[in-house]
Formats: structure tokens, sequence, C-alpha cells
């Protein structure tokens, strides 16, 4: 299948998220063929079949299992990236460690398999090679962080 060059182009952009492999990469562009068809990229994960059921009545809110209506083998690749993903991208492993830090192993996975599925979409909407995109902090976003501590020191006081 990689013989076809359009399709080792798209494989190899994936590949370039760090944490996502030859099999995620391939998985992903054979099952979801058409990245424009998901209007954002909550479509995508509930196509994923990494969202949960959510009952709310009265103020309170449930949420059950994940879907079962979903694309199984992209669900499976996708947990089964999500649990190595944090060992090589730091953003991944910085999700991972705040959702364990609250008890939850296997929402950690699941948030993670979730993230993968933002950048895996993002990647291949754009076409472009995945970048993280890490802006310095300029003076002027300085300076009203700073006007906004005085304040809230001022109220505090």
């Amino acid at each position: 299948m990689l013989c076809e060059p359009a399709l080792q182009q798209r494989v190899e952009r994936l590949k370039s998220i760090r944490g996502v492999g030859a099999i995620t990469a391939l998985t992903w562009a054979l099952e979801v063929a058409d990245p424009q068809r998901f209007s954002s990229i909550g479509d995508a994960v509930s196509y994923c079949g990494l969202t949960s059921a959510f009952r709310s009545s009265a103020g309170k809110e449930q949420r059950g299992p994940i879907s079962k209506q979903r694309n199984a083998w992209l669900q499976t690749v996708l947990v089964e990236a999500a649990k190595l993903a944090p060992r090589w991208n730091p953003q991944l492993a910085t999700l991972h460690a705040k959702e364990l830090a609250l008890g939850h192993p296997n929402r950690a996975t699941l948030q993670v398999a979730r993230k993968l599925v933002a950048y895996l979409l993002a990647v291949d909407k754009s076409g472009q090679p995945f970048q993280v995109l890490t802006s310095p902090p300029t003076v002027e976003n300085a300076t009203k962080t700073k006007t906004r501590k005085r304040a809230s020191m001022t109220k505090a006081a």
C-alpha cells in the first residue's frame, strides 16, 4: 500500500508527530480517508470511539463507558498508541501525568488518545509536518500579566 506516493507522503507527515509510528499513521490514513469530512476535533474523536456517554438531569452529570458506535480498528490502535506515546512526546507525557495524578490511569490513556486524534487531524488537514508551537512571552503579554497580578493582590488585601 505504501507504494502509492500520496499515501506514503501522508503517512510520513503523520509520523512527524512524536509518538506516532508507522502502524498508527497508516491505520489513521486508511480508516479516516478524507480528514476534511470532520468539521471539528470532537467529531473525529467521536468517530474513533473515544467519547463517553453523557447523561445529565436535575443538575447531576453522569458519564458512562466509551462509545460502542465507533471505528473499532482505529480505536484499538489509538488506545495502544496512547499507552506508549508519552514516552516520546513531552506534551503527551505532561497530559498523561496530570490525569494520572488524579488517580485515573484509564482516563489518562483516553486523554492522550484524544490529543493524538487532535494532532493527527491537524497534521492531516494542514498537509504540513507536525510542529510544536511555543510562542515566547511578548513584552505586552508580560505587562498585562504583571498588571493582573497587582490588581488581584490589591483586591485580596
